[in-house]
């Protein structure tokens, strides 16, 4: 007897082609959720696009204190600009966050972003009177508003919770090779050309940024892990589902809290710094900030990937602690080290502070926000923080600095970076249980 092989119905669609498959939102697929797969293609782009635009954001930062100081400007009026940026960036955190949120394509916020960048370093460099460099400097900050949280999004809609902290630690260390390498090529043309070179090379590196993150398969960037959304909810997840219940988590709250330290402190130690070396030897200081920005960007692209494998097994807090102690000893050490050559020599602990954060800050808020469905605005709460301290920490060094001296201010960060240790050592809980569980 033969058996005959059924036919097709003709109601039953035909098998979808893979590579025309639409992005899946696993809350409509009835609890049914495959592993992630993502393709080489769309994880080499990330790397990419992570590494281009670590080259473009170098542009800004210390070589922003070193031109403007060349261009006759005050450590006041610097730290007047630099404010005038963190003071967007705090407003523009949590609706930041919420528009990732909101996207159906995270990689065009990110290109609109990256395009915004680039003009704004092009602004710099043909006219740096204050009202140009004011409505840059906002504009950048805008911008930075989105490309945070839409990398950590992007990242978890192609990798899921589970895969987080490995490839957190890959995107922070494609992010300090693009640092490094984009700080001796701009440090090179701010020695042999003129600091206004630098912006020049910021703005022609947005172009191969574009060009990675167009690499990126948008199907491969599932939306509803990409917003923090969990397909099987327990009665935790539940109960984090709503706005309020994510901002009654304490350890949301204490991290904030600890990042506002953290940021407080370090902030103002790299420009303060260049500010003071430029003052003693303006020739030689664009490849002395240089230096100083490759030293920790190393130490970050050799470290970063075993912070997150590190984190898996020891928890977060004690890694949390590792960094804000690394903190405290670099501010005590500017404080009494006058020699140019041994201030690059103590970026070494800058490196370590930029290696254990650049990881754990995406990957304690993925801890305490997945399965809310608002990771994205959780980022935006943390950024916050971001912005209050960054904004606060330029204009109080700036001012302690002229008044009291350098040495003074160094101190003063060193101390709050103390502060943050002990927050984080006595309040904060370990969350690394909670991302096993979802």
């Amino acid at each position: 007897m033969v058996n005959a092989r059924p036919s097709r119905s003709p109601d039953r669609e035909p098998a979808p082609d893979r590579n025309s498959e639409p992005r899946r939102d696993p809350v409509h697929d009835h609890g049914q959720t495959a592993k992630p797969s993502p393709s080489r293609q769309s994880l080499r782009g990330l790397d990419w696009f992570i590494f281009f635009l670590a080259d473009v954001q170098t542009g800004f930062g210390p070589f922003i204190a070193v031109y403007l100081t060349t261009q006759k400007w005050t450590q006041a009026q610097i730290g007047l600009v630099l404010s005038i940026g963190g003071i967007v960036g705090l407003i523009g955190q949590m609706p930041g966050g919420a528009i990732i949120d909101a996207a159906r394509s995270e990689r065009r916020v990110a290109g609109y972003a990256v395009a915004t960048i680039g003009c704004c370093a092009l602004a710099y460099a043909v006219w740096p009177i204050f009202p140009v460099v004011a409505g840059a400097a906002t504009l950048h900050a805008a911008a930075s508003c989105v490309l945070g949280p839409a990398i950590a999004a992007i990242s978890l809609g192609l990798v899921g919770p589970r895969g987080m902290a490995e490839r957190l630690g890959r995107n922070a260390r494609f992010a300090s090779l693009g640092n490094g390498v984009a700080a001796a090529i701009m440090g090179t043309c701010g020695y042999l050309l003129s600091s206004r070179a630098v912006f020049l090379v910021t703005f022609i590196l947005a172009f191969p940024t574009l060009i990675a993150l167009s690499r990126i398969r948008e199907r491969e960037i599932d939306i509803a892990r990409a917003h923090g959304r969990a397909v099987q909810e327990d009665e935790e997840v539940a109960r984090l589902s709503s706005l309020l219940g994510l901002l009654r988590q304490r350890a949301l709250l204490v991290f904030a809290v600890g990042v506002f330290l953290l940021q407080l402190a370090n902030a103002a130690m790299l420009p303060l710094m260049a500010g003071v070396v430029t003052t003693k030897s303006s020739e030689w200081a664009p490849m002395l900030i240089a230096f100083c920005i490759v030293v920790p960007q190393a130490i970050v692209a050799l470290t970063s990937p075993s912070v997150g494998a590190v984190a898996q097994q020891w928890g977060r807090r004690p890694l949390l602690m590792l960094g804000f102690g690394a903190l405290a000893v670099r501010g005590a050490l500017f404080a009494v080290v006058h020699d140019p050559y041994v201030l690059v020599a103590v970026q070494i602990f800058d490196g370590v502070t930029a290696a254990v954060f650049a990881v754990m800050i995406p990957l304690t808020v993925a801890d305490v926000a997945f399965g809310s469905g608002h990771f994205n605005l959780a980022q935006g709460i943390v950024g916050t923080a971001t912005g209050i301290g960054a904004s606060l920490s330029t204009v109080l060094a700036g001012f302690a600095s002229d008044r009291f001296g350098s040495a003074t201010a160094f101190l003063g960060l060193s101390g709050v970076a103390l502060a943050g240790l002990v927050l984080i050592a006595l309040l904060m809980p370990e969350t690394r249980q909670r991302a096993h569980r979802v």
